[in-house]
């Protein structure tokens, strides 16, 4: 009756918020999740706690844009599937862009390699084609561009420090063409800080880049007012292991650098806001990253509203993709998967373009398989899952409002912090940013290690069979061979004279007139090397140098553990040799044996299984002796040594079978390891250490030092 009557009065007296959160954390601590943003993640949101924030009064495509940058969402027109090109060779990379538009992309994304963004001709290129296609002339544009509906499907290209000289050459080969340069319309945009924090400096100083940026907005509001030139991407610190909050704070950051640079240039806030274009990273965490984009928006906005941009310039144009960062070599399959998820919250989050990565990026680039599957993800989200609709999805859920306004709070503060620093120049330059970049990554790392994190296929849940995709590296002299012909043979039917004249205008020009006299340039015949090495102004020189943010990805410790197993394989034949000593029936130690089987091969290692071992009748004990014979009596007949052993029973049973067994152990294989499965109860670890075990493996246990403690004992490394 007791009980019937305090459920009765809960019925009548709901529990309070306050109530309800205290009953959750007297009850499971582990429900809270706390982030690398510093956000707690409650176990259940409720309207009566989050109501006040709920955004009753903002509608999409106005306000603060929180909702959204359109009014109507993508009921009219869906994301831009933007998928990049990268194809080493002008005409493969066209026919990609044809074929990717064919099969349901809607933007032409093309991607250029390290050698053209820098300046270079192909015949001085290290590797052409390593990140993208190679283009040294004008006839490499015109053969890319060749048969693009330019005038009715947006273009992307990321020009690395600066717009002009790609610009050019895409203007020079577009008029060559008879194609109508203003009704290009798309991103062909720069990125100077962005490229001076990942190579730590800049080919030219940054007023001059500044210059050069300045331009091209100019001459693109004249001639191609549908082109934003000014390409802001988080990619450098997504790379860098940043969490959500520095992701947008730092690259707002810098765009408020540019802003203030243009507005010293002369241009108004207006034609600055329709030239710069985003780019966000989506990282692994869900609701996290829907909410990151949201907030975005609305920081976007205010910081505009600053500047005094009227509300139709305060919103942002974002174009995501997949963080690389969370991709992994080991098991790439599973990449899709995390693709998919990548996808969804940048859809929900509300991107204007989207680009979603082959699953096998990391590994070399895409083909038809990887890319196809990359692209229906797309087209699966609009056509099947019917995301075009409703508008602002996320918008009123208690958990992604909560989540959105705290990481708004958090990102403006971590934006002011740099501001107070005297702008992100002044906060690169003290290292402040590199250091709180490393400082997350040196945590993600270490989660990574304990399996806090997990990384499905690579520090849990091991693909023993896997096969490892096949690189299929190109073979970059012949490449280079090929392409440095192709140019030859151009350059053969060209006047010298013409184009030196022509490269003499694009050294006298001012900024203002650059990108006419580049493409003047192009036009007459000359290289990208010619030009960029003409535009290049004896005063300019990298006046700022910074300590750069390296790239990497989450797994690369693990992988190159794994690596190093495998290599020793392949050298010597032998890899480090797993016993368990698996104590009773299937029930009493399959959990820890399994447990510690996916642990260790998690580095590759050859664990030996078994159905554990067990007393004879009317001798008790006896299957201590029998797991110390099976361990001496070695791998193989030929006796060969196990390199560690486990042993896997249970919490309860470890008292009697520890002190006793250990020993044993240890006497049958003095030089290997030993580990007890599971964290030791306080007040029996000294015990169980003083009977001989070296070690333990947990949920607490660092995963990646034991495994590389055991390679090095092996003699796989030193």
């Amino acid at each position: 009756m007791a009980e019937e009557t305090n459920i009765e009065q809960s019925k009548s007296k709901p529990m309070t918020d306050k109530e309800l959160e205290e009953l959750l954390r007297k009850s499971d601590k582990m429900m809270y999740t706390k982030n690398y943003e510093g956000i707690t993640f409650d176990p259940i949101y409720t309207l009566r706690k989050w109501k006040d924030i709920l955004p009753t009064d903002d509608y999409p495509g106005m306000g603060d844009f929180l909702r959204g940058s359109t009014v109507n969402g993508y009921v009219h027109e869906p994301w831009g599937i933007a998928q990049a090109c990268d194809l080493t060779e002008p005409q493969e990379n066209n026919e990609l862009l044809k074929f990717e538009i064919s099969k349901g992309s809607t933007v032409y994304h093309v991607r250029v390699d390290k050698a053209t963004l820098a300046g270079v001709d192909v015949k001085d290129a290290e590797k052409p084609g390593d990140k993208g296609v190679s283009l040294t002339t004008v006839e490499d544009m015109h053969t890319m561009l060749d048969g693009l509906d330019l005038e009715k499907i947006p273009f992307m290209l990321y020009t690395g420090e600066a717009s002009t000289r790609l610009l050019a050459m895409m203007v020079a080969a577009l008029k060559a063409g008879g194609k109508k340069v203003e009704k290009l319309k798309g991103i062909v945009g720069a990125d100077p800080i962005g490229e001076l924090i990942k190579n730590g400096k800049t080919s030219e100083s940054l007023d001059a880049l500044y210059d050069q940026m300045a331009a091209a907005i100019k001459w693109a509001k004249k001639n191609a007012p549908g082109l934003r030139t000014v390409f802001v991407r988080s990619t450098v610190f997504s790379l860098g292991g940043a969490e959500s909050v520095q992701e947008v704070a730092y690259t707002y950051a810098v765009a408020v650098e540019y802003v203030r640079q243009m507005m010293k240039r002369g241009l108004d806030i207006h034609d600055i806001s329709q030239a710069i274009a985003f780019e966000f990273n989506q990282g692994a965490n869900f609701f996290m990253e829907i909410a990151k984009l949201r907030a975005a928006r609305q920081i976007w906005a205010n910081i505009m509203k600053e500047f005094g941009a009227e509300e139709a310039d305060r919103a942002s144009f974002v174009h995501g993709r997949p963080a690389s960062f969370t991709k992994t070599v080991i098991d790439p399959y599973v990449n899709m998967l995390r693709n998919c998820t990548q996808s969804f919250s940048s859809v929900v989050g509300g991107v204007n373009t989207y680009e979603n990565e082959p699953f096998d990026e990391l590994i070399r680039k895409g083909d038809t398989f990887s890319r196809r599957i990359a692209r229906n993800i797309h087209i699966m989200l609009q056509e099947e899952f019917g995301m075009q609709a409703p508008i602002d999805q996320a918008g009123g859920s208690w958990a992604v409002e909560a989540l959105t306004k705290q990481i708004t709070e958090k990102i403006w503060a971590k934006f002011q912090e740099v501001e107070a620093a005297g702008g992100v120049i002044a906060a690169l330059k003290d290292g402040s940013i590199q250091k709180g970049i490393a400082d997350i990554l040196a945590a993600r790392f270490k989660a990574l290690e304990l399996r806090k994190d997990r990384a499905v296929g690579v520090n849990m849940y091991p693909n023993m069979t896997e096969e490892p995709l096949d690189p299929r590296p190109e073979n970059t002299e012949e490449i280079k061979k090929i392409l440095s012909a192709n140019v030859d043979k151009y350059l053969d039917d060209v006047d010298a004279k013409e184009t030196d004249a022509k490269l003499a205008a694009v050294k006298a020009a001012g900024a203002d007139a650059l990108i006419d006299a580049e493409a003047d340039a192009f036009t007459a015949g000359a290289t990208i090397g010619q030009v960029a090495k003409a535009a290049a102004k004896e005063a300019c020189c990298c006046d700022v140098a910074v300590e750069p943010i390296a790239e990497h990805h989450w797994t690369e410790k693990f992988e190159a553990l794994r690596r190093d197993t495998e290599a020793y394989i392949a050298k010597t034949g032998k890899n480090v040799e797993v016993f368990l000593a698996n104590m009773g029936p299937i029930p009493q130690h399959k959990a820890r044996a399994d447990f510690s089987t996916s642990f260790l091969q998690v580095g590759e290692f050859n664990v030996h299984l078994n159905n554990g071992f067990q007393d004879d009748e009317g001798k008790p004990n006896s299957r201590w002796e029998k797991a110390a014979a099976a361990l001496k009596a070695g791998i193989d007949e030929a006796g060969t040594p196990y390199d560690c052993a486990v042993i896997c029973s249970t919490d309860a049973t470890y008292p009697e079978d520890v002190p006793g067994m250990a020993p044993l152990l240890k006497a049958a294989n003095p030089t290997m390891k030993l580990f007890l499965a599971g964290a030791p109860a306080k007040d029996m670890k000294q015990t169980y250490l003083d009977a001989g075990v070296d070690d333990f493996i947990s949920v607490s246990a660092n995963c990646f030092d034991i495994l590389k403690d055991l390679q090095k004992r092996k003699g796989m490394i030193e």
